[in-house]
């Protein structure tokens, strides 16, 4: 297994974009180029006054002040992209602005076809089930595990990928997400054995395990596991700002790199952030000084301490890695007896101030993030402990709707051509019996309840409650 980075304390942390913002601002010029607001003078007041003139005199895009530019990359943010492909063991890395959406849409285009099976599976984010309607590509669907008890998905067995390969031999990727939301970790290393086995790429949408490269108490990176492509979340869990991403191409990798190169050029802005870009760029460095390693390891000792506490509850449980499957510590699902992570979710907003990742039909998610301190876990705690001391059950049974969809698809029509068919939009009672012309989504954690194409039945009722038309094809 290949070793994790170790960083030590006189390493010099370079960020290059960050080195050239800085520059830039320090050396200001007269500006009669975009952005529009020039420095943040052209501005609202209230605006400025609340993100701080600072941020808007680097609010700046490419091929200005000698940042480079993204696409192709140049200059400070190519030697960015270097760094980052050194740093998360790959042989290429571009940098993502519309989060790692915009790296599933560039490798479906890049990678797949009209026409072409891709093995998906069922819990994958809206984003590549998008990308696979703009290629055209049909997706067969793989069934992880399901969590009854939690009202999860869980993980997928690489025996299901194999079995899918062997009936199907027009298979041209296998496009996994790995962890799952929650944090549920599959053998990427014995489905990557598969892909190779029957010569087919495999794709990982580990937006969520961004930071597994940096310590060895957090799971492997699939880019280390035989893994051809991997998408990175870094404004999820690694530092980034909001919509801020990476995908990589590992060293092993037979994927044309250029492949996705051009597909990145046709769907990124031609005027990208450079505080974004300069945020990822700052991210890597962070997680490899010795203050973000320190970070890091308090983020992974405030989930066990939490963890701790919570085995100590009695109607309070947590989600662990007892059934054969792995999680990422530093996500915690939790559920309560007699009550919906809804219903739990809002006693911890509106009763103690707490906000959580997100929740879903069984329980609640907890991410411990590299910024919280132990003092915000050990008042989460104190919370949960008097949520587990109270009674709380009273309005459970008010609600109805179910948001974690756990149907399988069945697809009648391709999902491009269905997309793109005449559609009609009718009320939601007279929606069973037809064919979705739509996605519906609803994010987090992004999981389809409708693709376009698929049967509306029954089943789809308890997850729309929040809608009173649907969009189908006529």
């Amino acid at each position: 297994m290949a070793k994790k980075i170790r960083i030590r304390e006189n390493t010099e942390i370079h960020a290059p974009i960050v080195k050239a913002l800085k520059t830039a601002y320090d050396n200001p010029t007269y500006q009669f180029h975009i952005p529009g607001h020039t420095k943040g003078l052209g501005t609202l007041k209230s605006f400025r006054d609340l993100v701080g003139r600072k941020a808007l005199k680097v609010d700046t895009t490419d091929e200005f002040d000698n940042l480079g530019t993204l696409n192709p990359a140049t200059g400070p943010i190519k030697e960015a992209q270097e760094l980052a492909s050194k740093a998360f063991g790959a042989k290429k890395t571009f940098f993502l602005l519309n989060g790692s959406t915009i790296g599933n849409l560039a490798i479906a285009m890049g990678l797949t076809k009209q026409g072409q099976k891709v093995i998906v599976n069922r819990n994958c984010h809206r984003s590549i089930l998008t990308g696979l309607i703009i290629s055209g590509a049909d997706p067969l669907w793989v069934i992880p595990e399901k969590f009854s008890n939690w009202g999860l998905w869980g993980n997928i067995k690489a025996e299901d990928i194999e079995k899918l390969l062997k009936e199907n031999k027009d298979v041209s990727a296998v496009w996994i997400t790995n962890p799952t939301y929650e944090g549920v970790v599959s053998d990427v290393k014995s489905i990557a054995n598969v892909c190779r086995k029957y010569n087919v790429p495999l794709i990982v949408d580990e937006a969520h395990g961004c930071l597994w490269n940096f310590s060895d108490k957090l799971p492997e990176t699939s880019l280390k596991l035989g893994a051809d492509i991997v998408v990175h979340s870094l404004h999820k869990t690694g530092g980034s700002m909001s919509q801020s991403s990476m995908l990589h191409i590992s060293k092993e990798s037979k994927i044309n790199v250029e492949d996705v190169e051009r597909s990145l050029m046709l769907l990124h802005t031609t005027s990208p952030s450079l505080m974004l870009l300069g945020s990822l760029d700052a991210s890597r460095a962070h997680l490899q000084s010795k203050k973000g390693e320190k970070q890091l390891a308090r983020a992974i000792s405030n989930a066990k301490y939490l963890r701790s506490e919570i085995d100590k509850m009695e109607t309070i449980h947590q989600l662990k890695p007892d059934f054969g499957y792995k999680t990422d510590v530093t996500k915690i699902f939790i559920k309560a007896d007699g009550l919906s992570g809804k219903r739990l979710e809002s006693i911890l907003e509106i009763d103690f101030g707490i906000e959580v990742e997100s929740a879903s039909d069984e329980g609640i998610l907890i991410l411990s993030n590299l910024g919280n301190k132990r003092s915000d876990f050990e008042y989460l705690a104190q919370c949960l402990h008097k949520i587990d001391k109270h009674d709380y059950k009273d309005i459970y049974y008010l609600e109805n709707k179910k948001h974690m969809p756990m149907l399988t698809p069945i697809i009648k029509k391709n999902l491009r051509d269905a997309y793109f068919s005449p559609k009609e939009i009718i009320p939601k009672s007279k929606a069973v019996g037809r064919l979705s012309g739509e996605v519906v989504a609803e994010c987090p954690p992004g999981i389809s309840i409708l693709l376009p194409g698929e049967l509306i039945t029954e089943a789809h009722m308890p997850y729309l409650t929040d809608y009173d038309v649907i969009e189908v094809i006529k």
